[in-house]
């Protein structure tokens, strides 16, 4: 009587552990999901930040290159978003990122891939870096607006 017992409550123990490990490996996933989102997000406002310093002409290079990075991160994830309303994403998502890392082109956006993967690095701007590449550009940077009583500028006109 006790060996049957021992049969019978084995494979529920089992199908239990298996259950509660399954329940930690998607805990944990959520958890990897809600840092990448949360990163992605910070990113994004950085990236909008910049762009609108551009726009008054307060960013460096330094940063529009950071910013121009994070869009691409973001044209990136926004390409993947309509492969996974598709069916089967489960199976063409990892298919199409594997397929891009052999042609050497990365898919998957810098806060999902993992760092020892990922084909181009971003590099983030401490505020003083910032302000002493602001001064160099500054120093170094020609005037956008031709001077019309130039000869040699191309918006004179001869008459």
């Amino acid at each position: 009587m006790k060996l049957l017992r021992h049969m019978h409550r084995a494979p529920v123990r089992v199908l239990r552990l298996q259950r509660r490990k399954s329940m930690i490996k998607i805990r944990f996933s959520m958890i990897r999901l809600q840092q990448a989102l949360s990163q992605e997000k910070d990113e994004t406002k950085q990236m909008l930040r910049i762009y609108h310093n551009y726009v008054m002409g307060h960013a460096s290079k330094a940063e529009l290159k950071v910013a121009n990075q994070q869009l691409g991160d973001v044209l990136r994830a926004t390409g993947l978003s309509i492969f996974a309303i598709l069916p089967f994403a489960p199976i063409t998502i990892p298919l199409i990122v594997k397929l891009g890392r052999k042609l050497g082109i990365e898919v998957m956006p810098s806060a999902f891939a993992p760092k020892d993967k990922l084909l181009h690095t971003k590099t983030v701007l401490t505020s003083s870096t910032s302000a002493h590449q602001a001064k160099l550009d500054s120093a170094t940077e020609l005037p956008l607006v031709a001077n019309s009583t130039d000869p040699t500028s191309e918006s004179s006109h001869k008459k």
